[in-house]
């Protein structure tokens, strides 16, 4: 089976029904089809083997994900907020490709690598002309690779992550009713496009034929006012955006939210203060924590509503707890804690999390990393609970997730060791509010230098790499930890920001 068969559903069960809101525009799932098909068209004469999205969130990313199914290649959105040449790099993998989004930018930093290039509009606008004669072309998509993603880079050059076809439908197939959505029902969507969460946002509404309304640019302003405005039922949220709403909700910022039923979230840790927080702003809607990965198509374990609101009225500490676990593994999903030595662990025993299923790809163009039984290791250290609930323990590689953003420690940690007065560096997760997780910087002074001002330090930091991998809290010690093997143990150090 192909992706192309959500659409296909849809559009025979509903053609009329609208299926995207986008900057005001309305789509049915039949109009949706036929640009899908025309993009099919552009595809083919294009001899693109990738078709990639370099964009904000939009119908393009509709119509371009199905259109790259009934063409048979993989779809590859970018993340559009790169450097100039880490994008150019990823665009040369790719080559030659259709790609769609900033043209600008595209012909800067890749106009010898053979791609063609449209402009959102200009691919949109021509999807629709591009419509064949109803029954004038048979479509054979296949069943091989459906998206590429690539990984955040955070200890080498970038993965290319691939999710074939079989990947998602089994994720799809097994945890979405087909037409489960009432016609009102609508599903605002503000996580970018070449995001997993987003990509399976966008299936499963479809699959469901749940209205998909899009929020190119979030702000907890425009989220507000756009659930008002479209009745929004279903909303997915990451920790940051909720942690925003919370702020301007409780600044006095109004809006109507009386049709929102249920609020996921997902793509970092969320911190208790402001699920409680939302708990108590949402009194009706029900909140859903989902945890995955890209590898494995999204979503692997939930916590339902109405484990968030048991556990949040109960005077257990051990149910109060469940609060800040993601939940249990979904039916389709067998989950195991393991020690390094390879063991399967008991209840609450921490260890690495393993995860096995039909949506399970664990397979990079590189190469897979599933074992020889089909089990992934996620590279995230967490436990399961007498009860079967999971709670992520920290990341297995010390990788920081800023926002749902993946940051190398050692990327900053090269950095800092550029100023002539520090001699050692440490970057670790420290806790924050409104990120979940920020950078902390454990520093060792060069004998005989002086201090160095914390703003010099992250001035540097700063002029080398993007503002999210600025420390937010800076540290002077005398030595760091490292084992008899010569490995820093950066667990030790993130207890001395506890101190």
């Amino acid at each position: 089976m192909n992706l192309a068969l959500l659409l296909e559903m849809a559009a025979e069960a509903a053609p009329d029904r609208v299926g995207l809101v986008c900057d005001g525009k309305r789509w049915t799932y039949g109009a949706l089809l036929d640009a899908a098909r025309g993009a099919f068209e552009l595809i083919e004469q294009s001899n693109a083997e990738y078709v990639a999205l370099l964009d904000e969130s939009s119908e393009a990313a509709v119509i371009a994900v199905f259109g790259a199914a009934l063409a048979g290649v993989p779809y590859c959105p970018l993340n559009y907020r790169l450097p100039d040449a880490d994008l150019a790099a990823l665009l040369g993998r790719i080559s030659p490709a259709l790609v769609i989004g900033d043209e600008e930018r595209i012909s800067r930093i890749a106009s010898d690598q053979g791609h063609t290039v449209m402009a959102r509009q200009e691919f949109t606008l021509k999807a629709q002309e591009a419509v064949p004669e109803p029954d004038s072309r048979e479509y054979d998509p296949g069943e091989g690779v459906a998206i590429q993603l690539f990984t955040s880079g955070t200890t080498a050059a970038p993965k290319a992550a691939i999710l074939r076809h079989s990947n998602l439908l089994g994720y799809i197939l097994g945890t979405v009713e087909f037409a489960g959505a009432e016609e009102s029902d609508s599903a605002l969507v503000v996580v970018p496009p070449y995001h997993i969460a987003g990509i399976s946002a966008l299936l499963s509404s479809v699959y469901s034929l749940r209205r998909i309304v899009m929020l190119p640019v979030f702000s907890p302003e425009a989220w507000l006012d756009l659930i008002a405005a479209e009745a929004i039922s279903n909303a997915f949220v990451v920790p940051t955006m909720l942690a925003r709403i919370v702020d301007a909700l409780d600044r006095g910022q109004s809006s109507d939210v009386s049709t929102l039923r249920a609020i996921a979230y997902g793509g970092g840790k969320m911190p208790l203060t402001v699920i409680r927080r939302a708990l108590e702003l949402f009194p009706d809607a029900g909140f859903t924590n989902a945890y995955g990965l890209t590898e494995t198509s999204s979503t692997v374990a939930l916590l339902g509503p109405d484990d968030h609101r048991e556990a949040f009225a109960s005077g257990n500490p051990d149910v109060q707890a469940r609060l800040t676990s993601l939940g249990k593994p979904i039916p389709t999903i067998e989950l195991e804690i393991r020690s390094e030595s390879g063991e399967v662990l008991g209840p609450n025993e921490a260890g690495e999390i393993y995860v096995r299923g039909e949506q399970v790809s664990g397979e990079y163009r590189e190469k897979s990393a599933l074992d020889a039984e089909g089990w992934f290791p996620t590279r995230d250290a967490g436990y399961l609970d007498a009860n079967g609930y999971l709670f992520l323990s920290g990341r297995a590689d010390d990788v920081i997730v800023r926002g749902g953003e993946n940051m190398s420690p050692g990327e900053i940690e090269d950095v800092l060791l550029m100023h002539p007065s520090i001699a050692d560096a440490c970057a670790c997760a420290v806790p924050s509010v409104e990120w979940g997780e920020s950078v902390g910087a454990a520093l060792v002074i060069r004998e005989g230098c002086d201090l160095p001002s914390e703003d010099d330090l992250r001035s540097l930091v700063r002029s080398r790499l993007r503002s999210s991998r600025v420390p937010e809290k800076i540290i002077f010690v005398d030595a760091l930890p490292y084992n008899e093997m010569g490995k820093l143990l950066r667990r030790k150090v993130k207890v001395a920001f506890s101190a």
